[in-house]
């Protein structure tokens, strides 16, 4: 999940600059996304995703007694590890974009809290891009056990990154 859990954070820190929307509000008066989605911000978090992704196959491919070989063999088909990794954050940073998009549809504002939904939005995403992009990969992956370790610790963890980012001067609210 690295590859899915990185790009968000790294968005924030590295992001500014031209709104992905750029500026435009739908017949409803209200931005499409916000400043708080930039150009800057989603390829850089796409970037820190996939570098994160791919350390962690060198890191795999290092001591394969350790970690195993690389990502399963299902049937004959190969799944090329960089697919999975880009479609981690890919989906990750789209998840968090789209929830965007409903977030300034039902009137909230940027930073306002959506519980649940805030936290797992770029887990959603993550995982529906993985599942299209390596469907066989997806399921022999994400059991049951693994996603629901995944949907409890997730509200966690975006919890004390956020927190952190706050601190930081990163985020303008803690959660």
């Amino acid at each position: 999940m690295l590859p899915a859990y990185i790009p968000n954070p790294c968005a924030a820190v590295f992001g500014g600059g031209r709104p992905i929307d750029g500026g435009r509000s739908l017949s409803d008066g209200r931005r499409i996304l916000g400043n708080g989605k930039t150009f800057r911000g989603f390829f850089a978090g796409l970037v820190c995703g996939v570098v994160v992704g791919y350390g962690q196959v060198l890191l795999v491919r290092s001591d394969p007694v350790l970690f195993g070989t690389e990502l399963p063999l299902l049937g004959s088909a190969y799944v090329d590890p960089m697919i999975v990794i880009f479609a981690l954050a890919f989906g990750s940073l789209f998840g968090d974009m789209f929830m965007s998009f409903f977030k300034r549809r039902l009137g909230l504002k940027r930073g306002a809290p959506l519980p649940v939904v805030d936290q797992l939005d770029f887990v959603m995403g993550a995982w529906v891009f993985t599942y299209l992009a390596a469907p066989q990969w997806f399921a022999a992956n994400f059991t049951f056990s693994i996603i629901l370790v995944v949907l409890l610790l997730t509200p966690l963890l975006h919890l004390a990154v956020n927190i952190i980012g706050y601190f930081m001067g990163v985020k303008k609210e803690p959660w």
